[in-house]
This record gives C-alpha cells, sequence and structure tokens, in this order.
C-alpha cells in the first residue's frame, strides 16, 4: 500500500485495554468521515485480531447513535495479537510468528484506504510498524494511566480519576468508625498519575507511588506519629500498582504470554495492608479499585477530548498526515509522529508541583521521615 490514492473507507479499531471515551472517539470518526468527507467507516473488531481474522463490520453514522455515553467499546478488544508477534501454539509449545501478511490482505481485501488507531502505548507501537509497511495510519492516545509523553492528557484518565476519587471517599466513614487505616490500590501500571492526583483529590494521609520508592518503616512511623500528635484515629493509604519499596520490586499478580505487556501487576495493598497492621498493631484493610477504574460512562472532559482527538484523526488522515498521532497541546490538537509518541513513559516527576503540594497538605510518599 505504497501509492496514494483518495480515502473513500476508512478502517478504525481499539486496542489494549478498555477505557471510558472509546465510544466517543469512534463516533467522532464516523460522523467526521461520513459528514465533512463522504467518506464510509468500517469498524475492525476486537483490535488487531479482527485485521488477522478478518472481522470487518460496517459503521454508517446511525450505528453510532447514542455511544457518546457508553463506556468500553461497541467494536471490542484485546491486548495479544501483535500481528508481528503473533502467539501460536506448535507442538504443545508456545511460539510467536509474523501474521502481518495477513493484515495487509484483510486490508486490501476489504478496500480500506486508510486506518485509525486507538490506543496505548503497545498499540501505538504497532500502528507505527503498519505504517512502515505503507498502511497510511493516524493513531489516537488511549490509556487511563496517562502516561504517554507525547500529549497533555490522555482520555480515559479524567473518568478514571473521578471514580477513584468517589471510592476512597466512600471508605472514610468506615475507616473513620472503625479507627482502621483502609489501602487503596488504584491501577496506572509504573506511572503513578492516578494514585497521586486521586489521593491528593481525596486528601490520604499516605500516598506511595512508583516514582518514588517507599520504606515501610517510615510509613508506619508517620502513621503512628499522626496518630500520636495529632489525634488522627484512621489513616487513608492511597498505593499505586506499580509501587515498590527502597531496594525492592513491584508486586506481580500473574503473567500473560502473548501480550505485549505480559506482566501485570496487583496485589501491593495486601502486602502493605499486611505489614502496616503487623508494624503498628492497628487494624488494616485493602481494597483494590482494579477494573472499575476502567468502567462507567465518561466523564465530560473526556468524552468532550475523545470527540476532538477522533475528529482530528481523520482531519490528519485527508490530509496526508499518516504515521502520526494526534496530541493534545493545550489547548489545540495537533500531529505528532507515532515513533515519539511512543518513545519514552510519561512519569510522575519526583520533584514536580503535584507532589510538592501534596507533601504541603501533609500526605507521605515513605520516602523521608
Amino acid at each position: 500500500m505504497t501509492e496514494k490514492k483518495p480515502i473513500k473507507r476508512i478502517g478504525v479499531l481499539t486496542g489494549g485495554g478498555d477505557c471510558p471515551g472509546l465510544n466517543a472517539v469512534i463516533r467522532a470518526v464516523v460522523k467526521t468521515a461520513w459528514y465533512q468527507h463522504g467518506v464510509e467507516v468500517f469498524g475492525i473488531e476486537d483490535g488487531f485480531t479482527g485485521l488477522i481474522e478478518k472481522k470487518i463490520v460496517p459503521l454508517p453514522p446511525q450505528r453510532v447513535s447514542g455511544i457518546l455515553k457508553q463506556g468500553g467499546t461497541i467494536l471490542g478488544t484485546n491486548n495479544r495479537d501483535n500481528p508481528f508477534r503473533h502467539p501460536i501454539i506448535v507442538n504443545g509449545q508456545l511460539t510467536h510468528v509474523d501474521v502481518s501478511e495477513k493484515v495487509m490482505r484483510t486490508i486490501e481485501y476489504n478496500d480500506l484506504d486508510a486506518l485509525v488507531i486507538i490506543g496505548g502505548d503497545g498499540t501505538l507501537s504497532i500502528a507505527s510498524e503498519l505504517c512502515k509497511l505503507g498502511v497510511p495510519v493516524v493513531g489516537v492516545p488511549k490509556t487511563i494511566d496517562n502516561d504517554l509523553s507525547a500529549t497533555d492528557i490522555t482520555f480515559g484518565f479524567d473518568s478514571a480519576l473521578q471514580t477513584a476519587v468517589a471510592s476512597i471517599d466512600k471508605l472514610y466513614s468506615t475507616a473513620a468508625s472503625h479507627h482502621r487505616v483502609m489501602v487503596v490500590e488504584v491501577m496506572g501500571r509504573y506511572a503513578g498519575w492516578i494514585a497521586l492526583q486521586s489521593g491528593l483529590a481525596a486528601g490520604a494521609d499516605v500516598i506511595l507511588i512508583p516514582e518514588i520508592p517507599y520504606r515501610m518503616d517510615v510509613v508506619c512511623s508517620e502513621i503512628l506519629r499522626k496518630e500520636r500528635e495529632e489525634g488522627k484515629a484512621f489513616t487513608i493509604v492511597v498505593v499505586a500498582e506499580g509501587a515498590k519499596p527502597v531496594g525492592g520490586d513491584v508486586t506481580v499478580a500473574k503473567r500473560i504470554e502473548g501480550s505485549y505487556d505480559p506482566v501485570r501487576l496487583g496485589g501491593v495493598a495486601f502486602k502493605i495492608a499486611a505489614e502496616i497492621e503487623e508494624a503498628t498493631c492497628k487494624e488494616t484493610r485493602a481494597v483494590v479499585l482494579g477494573h472499575t477504574l476502567r468502567g462507567g460512562s465518561p466523564s465530560p472532559f473526556d468524552r468532550i477530548l475523545a470527540t476532538r482527538f477522533g475528529s482530528a484523526a481523520v482531519r490528519f488522515l485527508m490530509e496526508g498526515k499518516f504515521g502520526q498521532m494526534v496530541s493534545l497541546q493545550t489547548p489545540k490538537i495537533v500531529s505528532v509522529p507515532l515513533e515519539l509518541a511512543v518513545s519514552k513513559p510519561r512519569n510522575v516527576p519526583p520533584d514536580g508541583e503535584y507532589v510538592a503540594t501534596a507533601r504541603a497538605m501533609g500526605a507521605v510518599f515513605g520516602d523521608e521521615i
């Protein structure tokens, strides 16, 4: 697909984990393509699986009516079927093969002139590889983790943050009633944005993030000090799933072979809760919000951002800006090269304003006494 030709049919897929706002992007792609350019859009089901297995469905404007507020993705998704490293079983053994030729045949068979690929770093890395094969691609950044460095923010993050804060708020009453320590684990992979901002918004006493390795003796000492000196009878601890102690490692829930990122983090809250209870003799409970943060209706902010992203993706395709990702460079939506977009993660600066503000509010990060 090296020759340039007019774009008349666009394929759209969602890859990686789901998040609020995906349907808003799909809707914006369909409506912008149809109403502004007279271009048809086809949905590719279940991420890159749809390109491998030829699962393509038409998406006329009426098909996307009413999905703006709907969570998840009407197309389905997965984070396993990388066409350049596709997992298969050969003689009882898991191996990986390149099936990108199948993808190219599917694209050509369905007369797809260009693709809008919505996803995080893994999905957009695959999009970049497809572009090198000559597929006209524009990427749309998606992740609740907010860890893509080439955009100010990703849609899904604000919705996840609202869910996290609402959940932590509900735990205050039971923590206060029983004089307990409540350890709340949130998603985020190796970035602490959800933990940091939800902890700051909910007034957490302790915030543990991957970017600042913690010392459990510091955490426990501060819990006891606040009780002794400030009369604080209960404690709220917010911990990112990727948090780790000084000199230690992350807590791994399981590994999924064949996935772009096979490591699944999780369970650090139970580990921390047990250590706090043993060291302080205070009753401690762990709550893992997990996939709750991915679900539900997108916030108004995410609906608008996702709509802007989807509309811009079609505009960039029609302008011939292939191999690009839509990016929020406040206040504008601009295009940036896909390779730049996935070159490095966006982590919390330990010396940044958010951390400094949380410390000013008395929050403990476990790194100092």
